[in-house]
């Protein structure tokens, strides 16, 4: 019989000895698992507080993470904003309808792979592009000139009016309105040349030079003619 097959009921038949290596055995037994117990414990602690720290450090980098996103996206709002109003001040009321504020962004499902800035790249691109002027035809050409003749002829009506508006003043008024009337003739054409301007834009075709030059002629000449045969 071994020490540890030994029963509670053989220690009323063992002899001392045997009972104390007995005790003794048990004894180390004991220590080796309060041991194993103990390093368990630590290993456990030790496991659980490698898993704070990395849980920690994994906190640290989402909150980065999400002030990097934040800026970002203050970022990419703002410069979408002035794209926007850059757009409605170029386009005018076409854009206007939709508001002042850029419309609600939208990713396309077919690109959704690229980033915001390519985006505002593209859109930016697209905002700066200036389609080019059309050249003139002939018929815009002769559209010209009868605004100059449009003009030529309004200032002589206005001059004549503003003449004999001073005949019937007295004072200041009488001495003054030949002089606003001369500026009226004159400033008729100019204001023909500003339509034309107008109209050009609208069109999306450039007023070059020889253009301006055909309306504001056009419109003195016809000033000159339609003045010198009404005082005949």
């Amino acid at each position: 019989m071994t020490q540890r097959d030994l029963q509670p009921a053989d220690f009323a038949t063992a002899d001392y000895r045997s009972v104390l290596r007995r005790l003794t055995t048990l004894d180390e037994e004991a220590a080796g698992l309060r041991a194993e117990a103990v390093r368990w414990h630590e290993s456990r602690v030790a496991a659980a507080e490698d898993a704070v720290r990395q849980a920690d450090e994994n906190l640290r980098k989402a909150e980065r993470a999400v002030d990097q996103a934040r800026r970002e996206l203050e970022e990419v709002d703002a410069r979408a904003a002035g794209l926007w109003s850059e757009y409605v001040h170029k386009v005018g009321p076409v854009a206007e309808r939709f508001g002042r504020t850029p419309p609600q962004a939208a990713i396309p499902r077919q690109r959704a792979d690229r980033d915001a800035a390519d985006y505002l790249e593209e859109v930016a691109t697209k905002v700066a592009y200036v389609a080019p002027a059309r050249p003139l035809t002939f018929g815009v050409k002769v559209f010209f000139g009868m605004l100059g003749f449009a003009g030529g002829v309004l200032g002589v009506v206005a001059y004549q009016l503003l003449r004999r508006t001073g005949v019937a003043e007295t004072g200041t008024w009488r001495d003054a309105l030949p002089v606003v009337a001369l500026v009226a003739l004159l400033a008729c054409p100019v204001l023909a040349v500003v339509a034309a301007k107008r109209v050009a834009d609208r069109r999306g075709v450039g007023l070059d030079g020889p253009a301006v030059a055909t309306v504001l002629v056009t419109g003195l000449v016809t000033a000159g003619v339609v003045l010198a045969a009404v005082r005949a």
